[in-house]
């Protein structure tokens, strides 16, 4: 039996969403996130029969294998796939690419064949479409840099993997009563995006927030220098969709949480990805814990560490 724990991701904002006159061969999305190891997915395989998917997301997992196995040379022997966990979708912790990665890895390793990584995975199963964080996250953790795709490249390169502090938490907050976006909706906030002309600079002032601010702040352990690089990043990536949120965040309730943890002093505060989730970067467990605790009437919330990627275990 193998089985495979895969990391959360958290994703601070893209680099570049292409629109109005932009250069046709320049790479497109890219961005800068975070691995955490909780809620995560974990995924299970075993000899089997016949082919078996069962657990949450049972129905994705069957997806996500069925694919891998279509570029196969030789049909594998069947196997019984098990989503032991698996966080809820939509929330902005980049579930469908965990649990492809996990699937596809845990289906290989099984099966005997080749060990692939996790961007060999995700060409075959159908991820890393925009973002490529989650897939490089998965195989290293940690905070992941990726500059974005060019024309006919299935995912985009890592151009950069730090290490943050033993001792630093997240505290992860999902807001009451938030909208989620995701399929046409999400569709929807990228075509309007694209129809509009990039906000002036914004892409130059993302890559050297990202690489002269919240990097080398990360490599020194400096806190208060990474939480505001990260604040500022995560807000003005927020620019090309403000028209369709209504704002840098998806909606009132993201935005009055993250500027309810800014007043309580936590300067590493944003939205993941599309929300609702809502991340704060603080120094310790005890910090974080404090600050789930604190929000708990405008969110429901849980304490998480960085992740140094996925873990296979066999029996």
């Amino acid at each position: 039996m193998t089985r495979v724990t895969a990391p959360s991701r958290l994703h601070f904002g893209l680099f570049h969403v292409p629109g109005g006159e932009g250069d046709p061969a320049a790479r497109s999305f890219g961005g800068v996130g975070l691995m955490i190891d909780r809620p995560g997915v974990v995924v299970s395989a075993r000899p089997a029969g016949s082919w078996q998917f069962e657990g949450q997301l049972a129905s994705r997992a069957q997806v996500f294998a069925h694919r891998l196995m279509a570029g196969a040379d030789h049909p594998p022997r069947p196997l019984s796939v098990l989503v032991e966990r698996c966080p809820e979708e939509h929330t902005g912790l980049g579930v469908g690419t965990q649990l492809g990665l996990a699937v596809g890895k845990a289906v290989a390793v099984e099966t005997g064949g080749p060990d692939p990584t996790a961007a060999e995975i995700a060409g075959r199963v159908g991820r890393g479409e925009r973002s490529a964080v989650g897939v490089h996250g998965f195989d290293r953790g940690g905070l992941v840099v990726e500059p974005g795709k060019l024309p006919g490249e299935a995912v985009s390169p890592l151009v950069m993997r730090v290490g943050l502090p033993d001792e630093w938490r997240v505290a992860v907050l999902v807001p009451t009563g938030a909208e989620r976006w995701h399929g046409s909706r999400e569709q929807r906030a990228f075509a309007a995006a694209e129809r509009l002309p990039r906000p002036d600079g914004l892409t130059d002032a993302l890559c050297r927030i990202a690489l002269l601010g919240m990097l080398p702040a990360a490599v020194a352990g400096d806190l208060a220098a990474f939480g505001e690089a990260v604040h500022e990043f995560n807000r003005r990536a927020g620019e090309p969709f403000a028209a369709e949120q209504g704002g840098a965040y998806a909606g009132p309730e993201v935005a009055g949480l993250v500027e309810a943890v800014r007043v309580l002093g936590v300067k590493g505060v944003g939205q993941s990805s599309w929300g609702p989730a809502v991340f704060a970067v603080v120094g310790s467990a005890d910090e974080a814990a404090w600050l789930v605790g604190k929000l708990r009437p405008l969110a429901r919330g849980w304490v998480a560490r960085p992740s140094d990627g996925h873990r296979v275990e066999r029996d």
